[in-house]
């Protein structure tokens, strides 16, 4: 009889972004055009002696919130963008004139 093992998969954020109780995580998601960008946020709480978390925010939180969705945002602008497919080359072929500018010569 064959012993099984099974990995756990564990994802993880490829950037997190804290303010206070408040933490913004950054995920990227590969897609067919690149890598895409989505963010979570969550607010840590103490519920007795022990910690908690929510998604759910009061009036007190929501500048802290925008603050944070702002910086998330400017993490994922400087990040670079997703590639897209490009056309092949043919090799050996120049790019064709503009029209009108056929047999002109520079000067």
């Amino acid at each position: 009889m064959s012993k099984q093992t099974t990995e756990t998969k564990t994802t993880r954020p490829v950037h997190e972004v804290r303010l206070g109780l408040i933490k913004g995580a950054i995920w990227a998601n590969t897609t067919r055009e690149g890598v895409m960008f989505n963010v979570t946020f969550e607010r840590s709480y103490k519920d007795g002696e022990e910690w908690k978390t929510t998604n759910s925010f009061g009036r007190d939180d929501l500048l802290k919130l925008a603050k944070l969705a702002d910086e998330a945002h400017s993490w994922i602008t400087r990040q670079p963008p997703p590639r897209t497919p490009q056309a092949p080359m043919n090799r050996g072929t120049l790019p064709k004139a503009a029209p009108g500018m056929a047999g002109r010569s520079a000067s």
